[in-house]
C-alpha cells in the first residue's frame, strides 16, 4: 500500500517537472548561459597576449605539443564519455525489462544495447590507437 503511494507521488512529480522542462527549457538553457558566459570571459583573459605585434601566448599552458593537446581532448572525451556509456548500458537494460517479451520492442532494446557498445568501442579504439600513434611518435 505505502509502495505503491510512493510510486504514484513519484510519478505525478515526475511528471511535473518534466512539464515544467518542456515548458521551459529554452529558459533554463539561456539563464545557464547567461549566468555562466562571465566567468569563461573573466577566465580567459590574458594581458600578455599582443597580437599587433606578433606575440600570442598559448591559452593552455601545461600542453606544449600536438600529442600532449591530442592527449588532453581525448582524455577530456573519455572523461565524459564513459559515464555515458555506462548510463547508455543502464537504459538499455532498463528497454529490456519494460520490452516484457513484446519482439518489437525486444529488437528495439537489442539495437540501442547494439549502438551503445558501438559507440563504446570507438569511444575506448580511439584512445588506444591515440595511445599507440604518441607512443610511435615518442620512440622516433
Amino acid at each position: 500500500m505505502v509502495v505503491g503511494l510512493v510510486s504514484i507521488l513519484f510519478n505525478m512529480m515526475y511528471n511535473r517537472i518534466m512539464i515544467f522542462l518542456k515548458k521551459n527549457f529554452y529558459k533554463i538553457v539561456f539563464a545557464f548561459y547567461l549566468f555562466t558566459t562571465p566567468f569563461f570571459i573573466l577566465y580567459a583573459e590574458n594581458t600578455n597576449s599582443d597580437p599587433s605585434q606578433g606575440k600570442i601566448v598559448n591559452p593552455i599552458p601545461s600542453i606544449t605539443s600536438v600529442p600532449g593537446l591530442i592527449q588532453t581532448i581525448l582524455e577530456g572525451v573519455l572523461k565524459i564519455g564513459i559515464p555515458v556509456v555506462a548510463l547508455a548500458i543502464i537504459y538499455c537494460g532498463f528497454l529490456f525489462v519494460k520490452a516484457q517479451g513484446k519482439p518489437e520492442e525486444i529488437k528495439k532494446a537489442k539495437d540501442a544495447l547494439l549502438y551503445t557498445l558501438i559507440g563504446a568501442a570507438i569511444l575506448l579504439g580511439s584512445w588506444a590507437i591515440a595511445k599507440m600513434i604518441s607512443a610511435t611518435v615518442l620512440a622516433l
